[in-house]
């Protein structure tokens, strides 16, 4: 397989990847919604850094630690999913609060940006099977003996592919039409979105014992 080829099936099986609903779908969506455009970006951008972190862990063979140290990996799981979990209870209790739509200082927009960005972060890297999907992607496409160049350009495109998808789902729902309906629905997509999460998070807790 040449390296254009390896970088098409690399590119398509984290787009699939990234576009399957999840925690950070719903993370970014519900931010991009309820607080504006420029918070969700945030968000996607965050996103997209946890992205290359995990990249970046696999390309350095980070899986192979994780397979020698079963241990290890089954913590790491279960605290990701314990994060899930309150994320999405917090999400819960705070469905029946109004939102505060007035306009903030510019300072206070940037604290708010940056703490979204960290909550894309955290909400991105709180499960380490990505670790694992990505390592499972790069041993399917990446040739035998790739180059640091090849590392580095896929190490760039997860990043591209997935803050550029979550920035297309962030733009996509703020919009006025749909900040509109969830202002109208808040409380019913909070809960939605919370009970969710907390779902997830559970779901990949518990995985950590089947292990």
């Amino acid at each position: 397989m040449n390296d254009f080829a390896s970088l098409i099936g690399i590119a398509a099986a984290i787009f699939l990847g990234a576009a399957s609903p999840g925690p950070s779908f719903l993370m970014v969506a519900r931010t991009a919604a309820s607080t504006g455009r420029s918070n969700g970006l945030s968000a996607a951008l965050g996103m997209g850094v946890g992205a290359l972190l995990f990249a970046v862990a696999s390309l350095l063979g980070v899986n192979a630690i994780f397979l020698a140290v079963p241990k290890l990996y089954m913590s790491l799981k279960i605290v990701g999913g314990l994060y899930l979990v309150y994320l999405g209870v917090r999400i819960w209790r705070g469905a029946k609060q109004a939102l505060d739509t007035s306009t903030n200082a510019a300072m206070t927009k940037a604290l708010r940006r940056s703490s979204h960005f960290f909550l894309g972060f955290a909400t991105q890297v709180s499960n380490p099977k990505t670790a694992i999907v990505y390592a499972s992607v790069f041993v399917a496409f990446l040739p035998a003996t790739p180059s640091i160049q090849f590392c580095l350009i896929v190490a760039a495109l997860v990043f591209v592919i997935e803050a550029g998808w979550y920035a297309f789902v962030a733009t996509a729902l703020s919009s006025e039409t749909s900040r509109g309906a969830y202002l109208r629905y808040k409380k019913w997509v909070d809960r939605s979105a919370g009970g969710i999460m907390g779902i997830l998070g559970v779901k990949l807790a518990t995985s950590a014992s089947h292990h």
